[in-house]
């Protein structure tokens, strides 16, 4: 449930066409709904500014299809990550209108549009191989009202390739860098803008990569400024807080 959902509920009820007994009954499963299995948030919109989303590795499809159903019944837009094949199968069926977002291995459920944000993040990524990690952020970003604007394939081995891309990045109020092997493009980037950066290291790369945790540790000791780092491929996590920033931005 959101403010204008909470809002209608209260003017109804205020205006006589629904009863103290039928709020109270709405209301009920505000803060949380136990479902057994989970306990699904639906007080996070009026908290948060958005609502939960359901992270799908180690859920059964049944699983979420059912915390989903609940979402979708109390007026929450459903974002789900990390879908696997059975999962999405599920869910489509489930729910003929949900939307799988197959590289960002995402599902996304509308109820109603987000309100939108004006401006938009910029969402980088080196190589052609991170695409997924961006992508789940870009969709992230995109589900919770924003713009996001894509810039893929401009890694530091053809820095010239980011440079044509100047302007975007900007005249953008985030920037998100995904990146994996060395992570460098996220501290070229932040030497190029006075922009808020969300570097993503991304388990990408060979031997000594160690999953990610080159990336990781070399962004996370970057000598630009300004430069926040997240978890390995936390797509999701960098757009979310990229979000939290633009919706700051928009209110000033």
């Amino acid at each position: 449930m959101d403010h204008n959902r909470l809002k209608e509920l209260l003017d109804a009820v205020a205006a006589g066409t629904v009863n103290t007994d039928e709020a109270v009954s709405q209301l009920r499963s505000l803060p949380f709904e136990d479902l057994g299995f989970a306990k699904v948030d639906h007080h996070r919109h009026l908290r948060k500014g958005y609502p939960e989303t359901i992270f799908c590795a180690g859920k059964t499809p049944s699983q979420v299809v059912e915390i989903a159903g609940r979402m979708k019944a109390h007026g929450s837009n459903v974002l789900a990550t990390r879908c696997g094949a059975e999962v999405v199968t599920a869910v489509c069926a489930a729910h003929p209108e949900a939307v799988h977002h197959e590289v960002a291995r995402a599902i996304t459920l509308t109820v109603h549009a987000a309100d939108p944000v004006p401006g938009y993040i910029a969402v980088l990524c080196a190589g052609t191989s991170d695409i997924p990690v961006a992508e789940e952020a870009a969709i992230t970003c995109e589900s919770t009202g924003n713009v996001a604007k894509r810039v893929y394939d401009v890694g530091v081995a053809g820095i010239h390739r980011l440079f044509e891309q100047r302007m975007v990045l900007e005249e953008a109020n985030v920037v998100i860098v995904c990146a994996g092997m060395e992570g460098a493009l996220a501290s070229v980037v932040g030497g190029l803008v006075d922009r808020p950066v969300i570097a993503v290291p991304t388990s990408i790369g060979y031997g000594a990569a160690f999953g990610g945790i080159a990336a990781l540790l070399g962004m996370l000791n970057s000598c630009s400024s300004g430069v926040a780092v997240v978890n390995i491929d936390n797509g999701f996590g960098a757009g979310m807080f990229a979000s939290a920033i633009n919706r700051l931005a928009a209110k000033k």
